[in-house]
């Protein structure tokens, strides 16, 4: 760990899951159970939800298959099969549809939700088809996929209906909830891009100077967004306005996940390193609060609210096999 302070060992580590970093903070996170995925190896990327049937989707890309786990009975019920490199995975629940964007053919994969029967695929024009996001009230699934795009698929009609070129491959990128701008992480560009997505097109550019590789990204509830950059290992805050930065601090290495806990108001940092930082939001803006060790190569997450859970997708070792992390926020 690289820390510019003391660190020092708590008496009780061995009894308790949370390990003191200083006298000032404790860890805010515990593992509740891990939940195996089977036989999947290779690196998994990104996770979805279905909150009513209590489903976790896996995007299993080394294997070319999504997991399907029941959330309740803390198992996998179905795997899907036949996939090109699954990478972003969205749940459109007006149409109970689920979405698999596949890195290697460029396709999105449909799915119902009922029984995950295959409902065909859509040809988004370019390869590494990446990271989903549903736009729920206008019925839409917007998708970053080749060397500079955003598609929007309608929900109902699934087919593609907008394409926005952009300067370079899209990482994470997310829809203001009070406006029509998408916000864009675009590490080869060294750039976040401000798209207006009733107009179709980008409105504005954020240079990121001398911080490199900016992959996930969040708002938070002060209207600022955050993101995490992996040269060097920074989250910084930016005012949604104007991009203006407002803060850089120190986090965990090979960040791929980031997400704002409303009802605590904390972030949490996934990191391939093997930890998960989380930050608090006080008066003076973020601070660190701690660090929770997890395994190498466990960058990809999923917070969900409604359970109040992160989910944490661990790649499998020579020892251990592939699990899902459920991890509980704390207090």
């Amino acid at each position: 760990m690289r820390w510019s302070h003391l660190l020092i060992v708590c008496a009780a580590v061995v009894a308790s899951p949370f390990v003191c970093a200083d006298a000032a903070e404790t860890i805010p996170l515990a593992v509740q159970a891990r939940i195996a995925l089977g036989n999947v190896r290779g690196r998994i990327d990104h996770l979805a939800v279905d909150l009513k049937r209590q489903r976790l989707y896996v995007a299993e890309l080394g294997n070319d298959t999504v997991g399907v786990v029941d959330l309740k009975e803390g198992k996998v019920v179905q795997t899907l099969r036949g996939l090109k490199e699954p990478q972003g995975i969205g749940y459109e629940p007006t149409t109970d549809t689920v979405y698999v964007a596949n890195g290697k053919d460029g396709t999105v994969r449909l799915y119902k939700g009922a029984d995950l029967a295959p409902l065909g695929s859509i040809e988004l024009g370019g390869d590494d088809a990446d990271n989903v996001r549903i736009e729920e009230a206008a019925h839409r699934v917007w998708v970053g996929y080749g060397s500079g795009s955003l598609a929007a698929i309608d929900a109902d009609s699934r087919h593609k209906v907008a394409d926005i070129p952009l300067p370079a491959h899209p990482e994470s990128f997310r829809l203001d909830p009070d406006g029509p701008q998408i916000f864009v992480n675009l590490p080869r560009a060294r750039q976040i891009a401000v798209v207006d997505r009733s107009a179709n097109k980008p409105v504005a550019t954020w240079k990121t100077d001398l911080l490199l590789g900016n992959f996930p990204l969040v708002f938070d509830d002060r209207g600022q967004i955050l993101s995490v950059f992996r040269v060097p290992a920074r989250l910084a805050v930016f005012r949604k306005q104007d991009g203006q930065r407002l803060q850089v601090l120190d986090t965990c290495g090979d960040s791929d996940d980031l997400f704002f806990d409303s009802k605590r108001q904390r972030v949490y940092v996934t990191c391939g390193e093997g930890a998960i930082d989380a930050f608090s939001h006080e008066a003076s803006g973020y601070q660190h609060v701690g660090r929770l060790a997890t395994s190498s190569g466990a960058r990809t997450s999923l917070f969900v609210p409604e359970l109040d859970r992160l989910y944490l997708a661990v790649r499998a070792t020579s020892s251990t096999p592939a699990a899902v992390w459920v991890v509980r926020p704390e207090p």
